[in-house]
């Protein structure tokens, strides 16, 4: 068995030769590709139309082959077309020469603007492209070029596939393409010559025609005609200084101490340099045929200012200089500094002489000290002088801000401008801020001025002087948080000063001046001379100011108020009862409430004068959120989120009370919150029909807030009720919230109002330039600022961004400017001439070359010319030379018209580039074989020269 199983055992290995090798599967991949994006067989589109190549859409898809470890991508680029009826196009295919071999005679989108490089050379609308996927790979050798030749057209004879396929070799800087396209017994050759030196005997029309007709090889005697199409450009690079119209700002004016020159809260705008660094002007000749045209080594017909078609270019200054820009981008730098003021400038300028800096809630005893002895004749001079004196003792007599500087940016905060709109105080100081960074010492500047601004806000609390600029009422939570800080600190000012002028006030003047901006709530207001007549009236006796209490620790303790309250308020809120408190006095009435008495005793219903709601700013509303949060959802937690928030109610109830002796909570509901009491017309005894009244069901909960406050309050007028908002603490607070601002916080509480000042400054010159490209762009930068500037410490990366959209549209308006100054469209005097230099001028900035209507003889062209003129004039020779020869060459102009054309020519400088195309339909390679479409590119420049042929040959007999 075992000899047996030997032979058995004994297994051969075999080798299949037939398995594919690299190659193979390559040539595979490739088919595999081309079927997948249904390129097989002859699609015939619509004829191009003129300038589609630039207009229209083009799109691309890409895929990723290999040929063994070596990767390529196989990319499809074409031209989004709309699709064609596919009738007839059966019989016409066995005949029809491929779309690609077409489009290389179609001389409608000779020379695009923007497109491929293989658009541009050949005049495709569809081609493949396969290249090394690494940028730094390249394929270099001669048999790797051939193998992928080769490979390719393997690929075309196997799928049937009519669209060119091109090869990218050697360094992918040189952009050298092979290619083929196939067709029923036909075959297009793409080939390229790339040199760095040009061959002297190809720099002109002649010495090309050699080429072509070489190549070509026609074996016909009588050569058919051969199309032409040629190019020139010439660059215009040496404007004069008076073409570019930006002013840059007076810097010596600026730090010179020149301060009348000053214009401070107005931004900067436009470009430092000339944002337009080249004109390219493309002088064509379309459709000329061998013989109509001398172009040699000796002599050329090729004058630009006979060209047929002229087209216009302009080449962008990388990244100009704006001013608008780099305000608001070294101002966004304040935002990551980390230093304070006090690190910036020395030691802290708010200390008083001889004692440290004491603890906030210290400033209170101030209050027991004497008033301060008001200043009659008030000044910014005085407010400047008393800020700079308190800081002069510790930052020595050098600062980083000027005097005259300081004192201009001052009362540019604090006074309004006639001329101007009433900006807010903060809007001002955020554009003050952001110029002082700029030419005023930079950081040091903007903590300097801080100081003093700091320093300002507290003379104005200490003196009662409101502060200029800011809407009044409570903060506006829409604005930023140091603009609601401040509005906190003038509704702070606005009660002291109240509160102090009430000191001075007679009893009977009392209650009018500190309530006659009060309103009921649900009641108008009447004239001072009705409120005082109605006190007097009722018998009020007002009450010195001076019970008003200071903090939260004291309520109303002072002698001269002691025996009303024992009369009144307190003894009554013992007893409680409504019948004692109806034989109070009433106190604290506004005025009488329509028609309205009370339910129980039938006096009319006053409207009581109230305590206005404590001002809240965003940061004080969130904490209080956070303190009503942390008090949980137990039954004790509501009850005391309930209290806390019903402070404002319970004040209201005492007013109520106090103004109407005997009332119940009912009358107090009727005005306080009229849906809460139900009226119902019913039927008494008698036949009569008569409205009976009750509360709401909500007010009849047992333990209601409402019913709970009613009970506790006591007849108290709010003149003599502890104080809802405390003014003082409040200013205190802000008063040290901004003096322990750094100056990067500062820059960005302030940031919002840069970055809406440099719009709405984008806006206003706009609007001289009427560019459309540029309102959309605006409107843009609104709507992103908005999301963006919304929430509180938004990301720098987004921030970049949007000045860097405002920097761009500020560059785009500097670039019509400089084209409408170069153009002269101000200096047209006929309106015909203007509208069109302008809508030239528009169409420079948005599109990527535009035609010049009239060529050299148009009124553009002509402009065009006379730059070229005098810039090769200032080139050629000195100004004065220039000056002397000018006469001399007009009258040789003049009188020898035989000579004008030679002198033309040199009115433009050595063409920076030559671009030809060569047409041809002949037979190849036989004088039998089909006509087919033959073609060369070429173009020269300074440091490069290039043929693109694409040469096709009839393959039904070879």
């Amino acid at each position: 068995m075992a000899a047996d199983s030997e032979p058995e055992s004994e297994v051969f290995e075999i080798t299949d030769f037939t398995t594919a090798s690299e190659w193979e599967r390559f040539i595979s991949k490739v088919e595999e590709v081309l079927n997948d994006w249904k390129l097989i067989g002859n699609s015939l589109g619509q004829p191009l139309e003129k300038g589609i190549f630039t207009s229209g859409t083009w799109e691309e898809r890409s895929d990723e082959i290999s040929f063994a470890d070596f990767k390529f991508s196989i990319t499809h680029h074409y031209l989004v077309q709309e699709s064609t009826d596919k009738e007839g196009k059966d019989e016409e295919s066995e005949d029809a020469i491929p779309q690609s071999m077409q489009d290389l005679l179609c001389m409608n989108n000779d020379f695009p603007p923007r497109a491929h490089c293989l658009v541009r050379w050949y005049g495709l609308r569809e081609f493949v492209v396969i290249a090394p996927a690494a940028q730094s790979d390249a394929v270099l050798s001669e048999s790797k070029c051939n193998l992928l030749l080769s490979s390719i057209s393997i690929a075309l004879g196997n799928t049937g596939c009519q669209v060119p396929l091109f090869v990218q070799i050697h360094h992918r800087w040189r952009r050298l393409y092979m290619g083929e396209c196939q067709g029923p017994g036909v075959r297009t050759d793409f080939e390229m010559v790339h040199l760095r030196k040009v061959p002297n005997q190809y720099t002109h029309l002649s010495g090309l025609l050699d080429i072509f007709k070489s190549k070509i090889g026609c074996p016909l005697t009588p050569l058919p005609p051969v199309s032409i199409a040629i190019r020139l450009t010439y660059v215009l690079q040496d404007w004069q200084q008076y073409f570019w119209p930006q002013q840059p700002p007076d810097i010596d004016a600026l730090v010179g101490g020149e301060v009348g020159g000053l214009e401070f809260g107005k931004l900067p705008f436009g470009a430092c340099e000339d944002p337009i660094s080249e004109l390219h002007l493309a002088t064509t000749w379309p459709h000329l045929t061998e013989g109509i045209i001398v172009d040699n080594d000796v002599y050329s017909d090729l004058d630009p200012v006979q060209a047929p078609h002229w087209s216009v270019r302009v080449r962008k200054a990388d990244n100009p200089q704006c001013l608008l820009g780099d305000f608001v981008t070294e101002f966004l730098k304040i935002c990551r500094r980390k230093e304070s003021t006090d690190e910036i400038l020395g030691r802290s300028t708010f200390e008083e002489e001889g004692r440290e800096v004491a603890d906030i809630t210290h400033a209170l005893s101030k209050l027991t000290e004497p008033a301060p002895v008001p200043i009659h004749k008030l000044s910014v001079s005085n407010m400047v002088y008393t800020a700079k004196k308190k800081i002069r003792k510790h930052r020595g007599e050098e600062s980083p801000l000027n005097n005259d500087v300081l004192n201009t940016i001052l009362l540019t905060l604090y006074n309004q401008f006639k001329s101007a709109p009433s900006d807010s105080l903060t809007y001002k100081l955020a554009l003050c801020l952001c110029m002082i960074n700029f030419y005023h010492g930079g950081l040091k500047g903007v903590a300097h001025l801080w100081q003093e601004f700091v320093l300002e806000m507290r003379f104005r609390w200490e003196n009662n002087f409101l502060i200029p600029g800011l809407t009044g009422g409570p903060p506006d939570l829409r604005c930023c948080l140091l603009h609601q800080k401040l509005q906190m600190l003038n509704c702070c000012i606005e009660r002291k000063k109240a509160r102090d002028e009430g000191k001075k006030t007679s009893p009977s003047d009392n209650v009018t001046n500190a309530y006659s901006g009060d309103a009921g709530k649900a009641g108008g207001q009447l004239g001072l001379d009705h409120l005082r007549d109605t006190e007097k009236e009722k018998g009020e006796v007002g009450k010195s100011w001076d019970s008003w209490s200071d903090s939260e620790e004291e309520f109303f303790e002072c002698l001269s108020d002691t025996e009303d309250l024992k009369g009144n308020g307190q003894e009554s809120g013992k007893k409680g009862g409504p019948k004692e408190m109806a034989n109070l006095k009433p106190e604290g009435r506004l005025h009488q409430h329509g028609r309205l008495t009370l339910l129980h005793n039938g006096e009319p219903l006053y409207i009581p004068v109230t305590q206005e709601p404590a001002p809240m700013t965003e940061d004080l509303l969130e904490e209080q959120s956070e303190v009503l949060a942390k008090l949980g959802t137990s039954a004790e937690g509501a009850h005391l989120r309930a209290r806390m928030q019903s402070a404002c109610l319970l004040s209201d109830m005492e007013s109520f009370k106090a103004a109407n002796p005997g009332c119940f909570l009912e009358d107090f509901v009727r005005w306080y919150s009229p849906r809460d009491y139900i009226e119902e017309e019913v039927t008494d005894e008698k036949g009569n029909v008569v409205l009976k009244g009750e509360l709401s069901a909500r007010m009849k909960i047992p333990s209601n807030m409402w019913v709970e406050a009613w009970e506790t309050a006591k007849p108290i007028p709010a003149r003599r009720q502890r104080r809802l908002f405390d003014d003082t603490r409040e200013a205190e607070k802000v008063l040290h919230y901004l003096a322990m601002q750094k100056p990067a916080d500062l820059a960005r509480h302030l940031l919002p109002c840069v970055i809406h000042a440099a719009v709405l400054k984008v806006k206003e010159e706009e609007s001289l330039e009427n560019i459309p490209s540029v309102k959309k762009i605006i409107k843009q930068i609104i709507a992103h600022s908005s999301k963006v500037l919304h929430f509180p410490n938004p990301e720098d990366k987004k921030l970049e961004e949007i000045i860097l959209q405002i920097t761009n549209v500020e560059a785009i308006i500097a670039r019509a400017r400089s084209l409408k100054a170069k153009f002269g469209t101000e200096k047209c005097e006929q309106e015909e001439e203007k509208e069109d230099l302008e809508r030239f001028v528009s169409c420079l900035l948005e599109q990527p070359e535009v035609s010049v209507t009239g060529a050299g003889r148009g009124h553009a062209g002509r402009i065009i010319h006379k730059l070229f003129v005098n810039a090769q004039r200032l080139t050629e020779s000195s100004e004065e030379a220039a000056a002397m020869a000018l006469p001399e060459e007009e009258l040789k102009r003049s009188g020898y018209p035989e000579e004008r054309r030679q002198n033309s020519v040199s009115d433009f400088p050595p063409p920076v580039g030559r671009e030809l195309i060569l047409r041809a339909s002949v037979p190849r390679p036989a004088p039998y074989s089909k006509a087919l479409p033959q073609r060369m590119y070429s173009v020269l420049t300074k440091e490069d020269f290039r043929l693109a042929g694409a040469f096709s040959s009839d393959t039904s007999f070879f």
